[in-house]
C-alpha cells in the first residue's frame, strides 16, 4: 500500500478513485505523564512522554486508514493529510484522511 501526501504518482496513472479514507486515534494523557510534562515545563524542553504518545497516536491513525483503504480494494492513498484537536481535557485525537485510488504502472 502507497500511502503519501502526494496528488499523484510519478510514473502511475489513477485508474479508478476509490474515496475518502480516514483514521483515528484518541488518546489521554497518563497522570505521570501529566505531572512530569508540569514539571518539565518549568525548566523547558522537549516533552519526550508528549511526542512518543502522539508519535503512537500517528501509527495507529495511519495503520486504521491503511486498513479501511484496503477493505475497498485501494493500492493507494492520496494527499494524505494528518490534524489533531483536543476531544476533552487530557485527551487528544489525531486524525488521518487521504483518497483512496487504484494505480497501475505508466505503459502496462
Amino acid at each position: 500500500m502507497i500511502i503519501t501526501n502526494l496528488e499523484y504518482l510519478p510514473g502511475m496513472t489513477i485508474t479508478a478513485h476509490l474515496g475518502l479514507v480516514q483514521g483515528s486515534s484518541v488518546r489521554s494523557k497518563h497522570a505521570g505523564r501529566d505531572f512530569m510534562a508540569g514539571i518539565k515545563s518549568i525548566f523547558g524542553g522537549e516533552l519526550l512522554g508528549y511526542t512518543e504518545l502522539l508519535h503512537e497516536s500517528r501509527e495507529e491513525a495511519v495503520e486504521r486508514l491503511t486498513l479501511q483503504a484496503q477493505s475497498i480494494g485501494a493500492d493507494a492513498v492520496l494527499n494524505v493529510r494528518f490534524s489533531t484537536s483536543g476531544i476533552a481535557a487530557g485527551a487528544a485525537e489525531i486524525f488521518v484522511y487521504g483518497s483512496a485510488v487504484s494505480v497501475s504502472a505508466d505503459g502496462v
